[in-house]
C-alpha cells in the first residue's frame, strides 16, 4: 500500500515532481562541477603558474652562507655545484612533482671590443638519463617561456652538436649591431670561442644584457667543467600553512608525526629539504614570491568555489522548499483524510518525504553527471586539460543533495504537522 500511495503521487504531480528534480539537478550539478574543479584546481593552477618560471633556487651552501653573512648578492666565485649530481634531483620523493630544472654557469667574458659581458650557460632542451633508467626533457626552452624570441629560435642541443650557437639579449645585440647568423668572439679565463647568433630573445630584464650558451661551452671558458653556480627548479607544490611555516625555519623542531606528515606533503621546503639531501653541499630554498602568489590564488580560487557551491545550494534549498510546500497545501485534503482514518503524523511525514527523496535521488544522478561534464567544460576552457573525476565528490555531493533536500521539506513538513484534519476536510 505504501509503495501504491507513493507511486500514484509521482503520477499525479509528476509536473511538480519534475521541477523538484530540476532544482535539485541543477543545485547538485554547480556543486559537483565547483568541487571537481576545486579539488584539482592546485595541480592546474600550478601548472600554469610554473610557466612563469622556477619556483625553487639550488646553490652551493658555500655561497649561501656567505650571501647570508655579509647580504652579498648575486654568485660567489669558489663554491660551484656538481654536474653529475643533476639527475638526483628527479631521485627525490616528490620526484612526480619536479616538473622541469635547469643548472646555470656564469662566466665573465670580454668582446673584442674590450667590453665585458656575462656569458651563462645552461640547458634548452637538454636530453638526459636519470639514475633510475628514466629519461628526461629538461631545460630554460619551458623554464623561460615568457621570453619573447624577437628574431631566430631558441638554441637546440640537438641541431647544434657543436654547442657553438648562442643567443642574446635583446639589448645587448642592439648595442652590437647583432642579428641572426652574426658571429660573436669572446673571451673567458681559460679559453675563448666563437658563437653564432641562432636567436634575440627579450626577457624585461637583465638577461638582456648576456648572451645565453650551452652549458658546456660556458664552463669551457673559465675551466669550469663538470661545475654549476646554481640550479632553477619547477616544482608542483602544495601552499605553505603553519606547520610548513615551521619546518621551512627548523625540521629538528618537529615531532616525528609532524616531520613525516611534512616530508609525505609536497611543501615547497619539503621538497627544498629532499632536494638537499640529493646534492652535495647544496642549499635549496623556494621563490618566496612565486610560492606566495601561488598560494594566495589558489586559495583565492578554492574560496570563490565553495562561496558558487554554498549560493547554488541554498537557491535550490529555497527552490525546494517553495515546491514541497505548494505540493503538501495541494494535498491538504489527502492528508486530512488520511489522519482521520488513523495515520499518525510520523507515517504522513515518511510518506511525504519518502516521495521528496526518491525525486532527489533522480535529480542527483543527473546532476551529477551534468556537473561533471560542466566542470569538463570549465577545465578544458580555462586550464586546457581535462578535470580528473575525484572519488572523494560522488559522496560529498550525496550528503549535500540529502541536507538541502531536508532543509527545504522542514517548512512543509512543519505545515503538514499542524494540519487539522477537521478544519481541512470541512473547508476550512
Amino acid at each position: 500500500m505504501f509503495g501504491r500511495m507513493i507511486g500514484g503521487t509521482l503520477f499525479r504531480q509528476w509536473k511538480k515532481m519534475l521541477m523538484i528534480a530540476f532544482t535539485i539537478a541543477l543545485g547538485a550539478s554547480l556543486a559537483a562541477a565547483m568541487l571537481s574543479v576545486m579539488l584539482d584546481v592546485g595541480d592546474k593552477v600550478n601548472q600554469e603558474l610554473k610557466t612563469y618560471g622556477a619556483n625553487i633556487t639550488v646553490v652551493p651552501k658555500a655561497s649561501s652562507v656567505l650571501s647570508g653573512l655579509y647580504e652579498v648578492e648575486g654568485e660567489q666565485s669558489g663554491a660551484y655545484l656538481r654536474e653529475d649530481e643533476l639527475g638526483k634531483i628527479k631521485t627525490i620523493f616528490w620526484t612526480f612533482n619536479i616538473v622541469d630544472y635547469a643548472p646555470f654557469v656564469n662566466v665573465n667574458a670580454k668582446l673584442d671590443s674590450g667590453d665585458e659581458v656575462k656569458v651563462v650557460g645552461s640547458w634548452f632542451n637538454h636530453h638526459m638519463a636519470l639514475p633510475t633508467g628514466e629519461e628526461l626533457d629538461a631545460g630554460i626552452q619551458s623554464l623561460r617561456s615568457w621570453w619573447d624570441i624577437q628574431s631566430g629560435e631558441w638554441l637546440n642541443e640537438q641541431t647544434d652538436p657543436d654547442s657553438k650557437g648562442a643567443m642574446v639579449g635583446n639589448e645587448l645585440a642592439n648595442r652590437l649591431g647583432l642579428t641572426v647568423g652574426s658571429t660573436l668572439h669572446v673571451a673567458g679565463a681559460k679559453a675563448d670561442d666563437t658563437y653564432t647568433v641562432r636567436g634575440i630573445f627579450d626577457a624585461g630584464g637583465d638577461e638582456d644584457e648576456q648572451i645565453y650558451v650551452q652549458l658546456n661551452t660556458a664552463q669551457a671558458l673559465d675551466g669550469l667543467e663538470g661545475k654549476v653556480d646554481s640550479i632553477d627548479v619547477s616544482a608542483l607544490t602544495t601552499p605553505d600553512n603553519e606547520l610548513a611555516e615551521r619546518a621551512a625555519k627548523d625540521p629538528k623542531s618537529l615531532t616525528v608525526a609532524q616531520y613525516e606528515l611534512w616530508y609525505c606533503t609536497a611543501y615547497a621546503s619539503s621538497i627544498c629539504w629532499q632536494i638537499q639531501e640529493a646534492i652535495t653541499d647544496c642549499v635549496a630554498s623556494p621563490v618566496r614570491q612565486v610560492a606566495d602568489s601561488e598560494g594566495a590564488i589558489l586559495n583565492k580560487t578554492q574560496l570563490l568555489m565553495i562561496l558558487i557551491t554554498i549560493l547554488s545550494l541554498i537557491g535550490a534549498a529555497l527552490g525546494i522548499c517553495n515546491l514541497v510546500t505548494a505540493s503538501v497545501m495541494e494535498r491538504s485534503q489527502e492528508i486530512g483524510l488520511m489522519k482521520a482514518i488513523g495515520a499518525y503524523n510520523g507515517q504522513v511525514s515518511l510518506l511525504v518525504l519518502t516521495e521528496v527523496f526518491i525525486t532527489a535521488i533522480i535529480g542527483g544522478v543527473v546532476g551529477f553527471f551534468a556537473g561533471f561534464g560542466f566542470a569538463q567544460i570549465i577545465g578544458h576552457s580555462v586550464f586546457g586539460s581535462a578535470i580528473s573525476l575525484r572519488p572523494m565528490v560522488i559522496p560529498i555531493v550525496a550528503v549535500l543533495v540529502f541536507i538541502v533536500t531536508m532543509i527545504g521539506c522542514i517548512p512543509a513538513i512543519r505545515m503538514l504537522l499542524r494540519l487539522r484534519p477537521t478544519e481541512v476536510l470541512h473547508g476550512k
